[in-house]
């Protein structure tokens, strides 16, 4: 399942990568792609646990980036 999603408040292009890092790693995540400039991310990951996974996306984001918000 691939899935898009906005992202406020991320504040610059070096927390973009290291997000984008941090849930490369998370087991289920098949693709990633975060976007400092589109305030975007895009995430194909298994259907059947998206919502599991999703729980540590926004777990990583935060270690990264406290402030930033993944909006569906």
């Amino acid at each position: 399942m691939k899935k898009n999603f906005k992202l406020e408040d991320l504040d610059c292009a070096n927390c973009a990568m290291k997000m984008e890092r941090a849930i490369a790693k998370i087991d289920g995540v098949d693709a990633v792609s975060v976007n400092f400039m589109a305030q975007r991310m895009t995430i194909e990951a298994d259907e059947e646990n998206f919502d599991a996974i999703m729980e540590k996306v926004v777990k990583a984001c935060r270690k990264v980036e406290p402030d930033c918000k993944i909006i569906k």
